[in-house]
């Protein structure tokens, strides 16, 4: 990896580290900088902006694409069980610290909104054949982000006597309802 790719990717690292535990509005460009072993200029210029930092932060997180993929009968089925695996997880996934933490500037609203777009709901969307398809990938993609916004209110005691295979069976038929061609 050359030095240009190193420290992109060190960039890269220290944001998502620090918007994780800090927050969007709260971490600085400088900070980030300070923590990469690098300059403003350089974030500046790999980047953009802040804002251009944090889009390729989301952008570079996981998706739904593993669960995409495979027989469409059994997508609800993947869906279910990826989301009981995110929930599981719980703060120790970084995405969803990045997200709770991100503030609600419009700025930030848009990238946000955008990959929650591409990532999921089209993401989805393009797996399904039938009319409405965008409607039902929608709801899908409610129910995963609900699930983990209510488990996040909650906090993760609200799930630790359930047993992971009931609750995924119970999500395999709520996404096979938001998803069915009816």
């Amino acid at each position: 990896m050359g030095d240009r790719q190193a420290t992109h990717a060190r960039i890269l690292a220290a944001a998502r580290e620090l918007f994780a535990e800090d927050g969007y509005d709260q971490v600085t460009v400088r900070t980030i900088a300070r923590a990469a072993d690098a300059n403003v200029a350089l974030v500046n210029r790999y980047f953009g902006s802040k804002a251009g930092l944090f889009a390729e932060v989301v952008a570079t997180e996981s998706t739904v694409d593993a669960a995409l993929l495979g027989d469409p009968a059994r997508l609800p089925a993947r869906l279910a069980a990826r989301t009981v695996r995110r929930m599981a997880a719980g703060d120790g996934d970084p995405i969803v610290r990045i997200v709770d933490r991100a503030g609600m500037s419009p700025e930030i609203r848009a990238v946000l909104r955008a990959r929650v777009e591409s990532a999921l709901v089209k993401a989805i969307e393009e797996r399904l054949d039938g009319p409405h398809a965008r409607e039902r990938a929608t709801l899908a993609a409610m129910v995963m982000l609900g699930a983990g916004s209510l488990r996040r209110l909650l906090g993760q005691d609200s799930f630790q006597d359930a047993d992971p295979d009931v609750l995924e069976a119970r999500l395999t038929a709520v996404f096979t309802a938001c998803l069915a061609h009816t």
